[in-house]
């Protein structure tokens, strides 16, 4: 049996061998260096490339999902040009200044115009709804309710403008969604004076309320903006298929009006004193835009304005709705008014947005008392783009807009497209003899 003292001095032994072995692998440095791949006579380690492939230069990238969003990496340490000039970092956008007040980028506001057109102590101010842009681009303003009985209007800046994510949007929209206030709170189409603000643009600080009220819009909202809609309806019983009216001599507003998808456009340079007339002769590219008819809130040809202002808002490049590439173009239209050949009740045989063929019948004149029927005929081919509503007539009422397709390069000049001022006229007492036009 082996003793212990034995077993003790064996281990101490192999001790003192392994540090002895330790020592002379230390002293030698050919036992400890690591082999030279590209030295001959070497044969590839486990991990090493196999012959004829060469190294990569850079680590490879793990695999990543791109949709998650990741912290930005830090520079690396060292020289700043080792991975070239510094990319330049976006155009900051600055604060809006508007109305007394300065709107944050990435940032939506609720502002307040005070123009002069009541007894001070009465006034209330007219709602502004403002979004300022995370990065730079233009400045669209919408404006709606300039006659105080178009109510489709107002229902679409309030869809449009409070679906906006301001940190997604390039530029700033500025909605005023019911400009004509005191017409709005009374059903009324006109001012308390019963002026036409339409038709006082840009205005005067000195002159009538409408006058005033326009003045105020230019001076204090409308000189920030680069483009503006100015949305309405039909008038005195009418209704209008959606539809966008333009100067379409200047380029630049020819440009917008491709923005807003398949919508009818229809050339007008607009009347003397008109809101989108005064403004382009400011330098702001304006537009109108026609959705239905007066003192209703039609839902359908509202989703279609807001369709057709998103369309115009991803055009511009300023918010992206993903509409596919290559949207439908606008169809470009001429247009004439059918007038009704006698008084009486009309009566429509026809739906609006209809194709029709000439002699084709419209509706009819029917006198009440005698019971006489008089059809209403198509003068041309054409598509019905605006038409009166039943109701009772005096001989040449415009009863029926009819639009035949024109190039969009080659506008048909004309006065304008609304029916004609000698059966508008308004109290001329009160209004100096003013015309009530559609638009």
């Amino acid at each position: 049996m082996i003793s212990t003292a034995h077993r003790r001095t064996t281990i101490a032994l192999s001790l003192l061998l392994a540090l002895c072995i330790a020592l002379d692998a230390a002293a030698d440095p050919a036992l400890t260096a690591k082999p030279d791949p590209e030295a001959p006579g070497v044969a590839a380690s486990a991990g090493a490339a196999p012959a004829g492939e060469s190294h990569p230069a850079h680590p490879i990238a793990p695999n990543v999902d791109l949709k998650e969003v990741t912290p930005a990496l830090a520079p690396p340490a060292g020289d700043p040009d080792a991975m070239g000039p510094p990319l330049p970092h976006p155009e900051a956008t600055p604060n809006f200044p508007l109305l007394g007040s300065e709107v944050a980028p990435a940032t939506a506001a609720r502002l307040a115009w005070s123009p002069d057109g009541s007894i001070s102590g009465l006034a209330s101010p007219t709602p502004v709804l403002v979004v300022n842009g995370h990065r730079p681009g233009r400045t669209l303003c919408l404006t709606a309710a300039v006659h105080g009985d178009e109510l489709n209007g107002i229902e679409i800046v309030r869809r449009v403008l409070y679906d906006i994510n301001p940190g997604k949007l390039s530029g700033r929209i500025v909605g005023i969604p019911i400009v004509n206030l005191d017409g709005f709170r009374r059903g009324s189409r006109y001012l308390s004076d019963r002026r036409d603000l339409n038709r006082h643009f840009p205005g005067n600080p000195d002159g009538s309320l409408a006058a005033r009220i326009a003045h105020s819009l230019f001076a204090e909202i409308l000189v920030h903006c680069e483009v503006l809609v100015d949305i309405h309806t039909g008038s005195l019983g009418r209704t209008n298929l959606p539809q966008v009216r333009a100067d379409m001599r200047r380029p630049e507003v020819a440009e917008v009006t491709r923005g807003f998808g398949n919508i009818v456009v229809l050339h007008s340079p607009g009347s003397r004193n008109m809101l989108r007339r005064a403004a382009l002769d400011q330098g702001i590219v304006a537009v109108t835009l026609e959705v239905g008819e007066s003192r209703r809130l039609q839902d359908k040809p509202v989703a279609a304005g807001a369709l057709a202002i998103n369309r115009l808002l991803q055009h511009q490049g300023m918010y992206s709705r993903l509409f596919p590439l290559g949207s439908p173009e606008p169809i470009y239209y001429e247009s004439l008014w059918v007038r009704a050949p006698e008084g009486g009740i009309l009566l429509n045989d026809i739906k609006l947005g209809a194709f029709v063929a000439k002699d084709s019948v419209l509706g009819a004149v029917v006198d009440p008392i005698t019971n006489v029927r008089t059809p209403i005929q198509a003068p041309v081919n054409g598509r019905l783009i605006g038409m009166a509503v039943n109701q009772v007539v005096m001989p040449g009422f415009a009863a029926y807009h009819l639009g035949t397709e024109a190039p969009e390069e080659e506008p048909v000049e004309i006065d304008d497209l609304e029916p004609s001022p000698e059966e508008e006229v308004i109290d001329e007492a009160a209004a100096d003899g003013e015309i009530d036009p559609e638009e």
